[in-house]
């Protein structure tokens, strides 16, 4: 169990029980892992069809394999994000609660992660197709630059301001 949530949640002023508390954050956690799989499932549609358009045939060779990348997160993204869903049907009343909010937030740590690393690699390629590689390299730099402050800096924040 993540014993930081456990405990934030604890002093939080909520007068729930701790399974209540888990169904909460199950509830919190697949509210924000259906906002996230429909962007995920978007890209990596789009991402299906590019190779089959006839242009991408005339891509560099570096392009090839950042867009083989960005597609191998895609599909990474999708499996750790949709995979609370599939343990949720496993471990559906089994008394398994804790482990399985446990696994869902792991999950979807590492779903995101893949999903900005993905973006940050589409980025690059569709800016190194339009301008140059330089400005790809930029670009890509960007995305990643702004997935980690929205993502994890400005959450983290709030915590230490929070705390101090």
């Amino acid at each position: 169990m993540d014993h930081d949530a456990d405990t934030a949640s604890a002093h939080d002023g909520r007068d729930e029980t701790p399974l209540e508390r888990l169904d909460r954050n199950w509830d919190e956690l697949l509210q924000e892992l259906r906002v996230v799989q429909t962007g995920v499932q978007i890209l990596a549609g789009f991402l299906l069809t590019l190779p089959f358009q006839q242009r991408f045939t005339q891509i560099e060779d570096l392009n090839r394999v950042v867009f083989l990348g960005a597609f191998a997160l895609a599909v990474v993204a999708t499996a750790f994000l949709v995979a609370p869903v599939s343990a949720h049907r496993l471990l559906f009343r089994k008394g398994e609660k804790a482990a399985l909010v446990d696994l869902a937030n792991r999950c979807a740590r590492v779903g995101l992660v893949a999903l900005a690393l993905a973006v940050s690699a589409v980025a690059f390629v569709i800016f190194d197709v339009v301008t140059d590689t330089p400005v790809a390299l930029a670009a890509a730099g960007a995305a990643l630059v702004l997935f980690t402050i929205n993502w994890l800096v400005l959450p983290l924040g709030i915590l230490r301001r929070d705390k101090g």
